[in-house]
């Protein structure tokens, strides 16, 4: 008897149906560099011809297992926003402009309208970064993953002029750290935020006094989008260093943007940390040191700016929308020293 492809559990229809249902989602991010369309085996762009000494910055991530909570609720169209912005909230780092997005969705069982609605968040995302989606992967792989599970993740490239790469090489003793404020838990430390709040959709829907909302809705706010409001800022002040705050938090993130002999001092008193991370603490009994080593406690991303610049940019990152604070200094050492 003969096993066709769709017995063995891929059904190369629905995947056409599929890139039929993303084709609207995917164009609406088209920017100038774009050639092509989509379809083509590998996705154009050209590179803008005013940068003297173009530098290509490359980022690649995934979602993690905040993917479970989407799946529990069956809410997938904003999924896709945290996907574009791990890669890009790490790039724009180096100083750089993204310029196009691939993204990679792999599933057992391939539904058209969930992919679509998946990728509706990723474009939502490029247009937030200003990035173009100009490719992707969609893998159907029956008895790999569970019914109904699905993993994305997206691979990014900027660009920068050489000369305005920001390495922090020059970041000295007395400079100060500035913080913006995230969104929320963003992408990372979900297999310990799993462990605190459960699986149960009933439960997780229910109000809760503490977060001030339900439990839902608080992990599944997208990963907030920093490009537009970094990019603005180095225009219009100097920026020596600039750290993502993903897995490992403050600990093992703020120092990677550091040159040896250099550390800071961080003063806790120097915000309000969300409510989710005080519950999360309560009800894992984690240390101080603990949850700033696992989670980005309210600050999505820290530049390092000069004092007499402080101010300036404070003005800049407010004026594009952020919620930001000085968080501490530079010191002589290592690490991060909390006050």
């Amino acid at each position: 008897m003969a096993i066709s492809y769709k017995d063995s559990g891929v059904d190369v229809e629905r995947g056409y149906e599929a890139v039929k249902l993303m084709k609207e989602h995917v164009k609406s991010t088209y920017t100038e560099g774009v050639l092509g369309d989509l379809g083509s085996f590998g996705g154009f762009f050209e590179l803008p011809k005013k940068i003297k000494r173009p530098v290509l910055v490359s980022g690649t991530d995934g979602v993690g297992t905040k993917l479970k909570y989407a799946i529990i609720a069956d809410k997938h169209d904003t999924i896709g926003i945290d996907a574009v912005a791990m890669c890009v909230n790490d790039i724009v780092c180096q100083g750089a402009k993204p310029l196009f997005f691939l993204d990679y969705f792999a599933t057992g069982s391939l539904s058209p309208e969930k992919v679509a609605t998946v990728v509706s968040g990723v474009a939502k995302g490029c247009k937030l970064a200003g990035a173009a989606l100009i490719g992707g992967e969609t893998a159907e792989m029956p008895g790999f993953y569970p019914d109904g599970d699905y993993d994305i993740a997206g691979f990014a490239v900027g660009i920068v002029d050489k000369k305005k790469i920001i390495n922090g090489s020059d970041i000295r003793k007395g400079d100060v750290l500035i913080g913006l404020k995230s969104s929320g838990i963003h992408s990372n430390g979900y297999s310990l935020v799993r462990k605190l709040f459960g699986e149960n959709l009933a439960t997780l829907k229910k109000y809760d006094e503490e977060l001030g909302e339900s439990p839902l809705s608080v992990l599944l706010t997208p990963t907030r989008i920093y490009v537009n409001s970094i990019l603005a800022l180095i225009e219009k002040v100097y920026v020596k260093g600039i750290a993502h705050i993903t897995g490992g938090g403050f600990i093992e993130n703020i120092p990677r943007i550091f040159p040896k002999g250099i550390g800071c001092e961080i003063d806790l008193n120097s915000y309000e940390v969300p409510a989710v991370f005080k519950v999360m603490q309560e009800r894992a009994s984690l240390s101080d040191e603990q949850m700033y080593n696992t989670f980005n406690m309210g600050i999505g991303m820290v530049v390092c700016v000069r004092e007499p610049d402080v101010d300036a940019a404070i003005k800049q990152l407010q004026y594009t929308g952020e919620e930001c604070v000085v968080l501490g200094r530079t010191v002589r050492g290592s690490g991060v020293k909390f006050i």
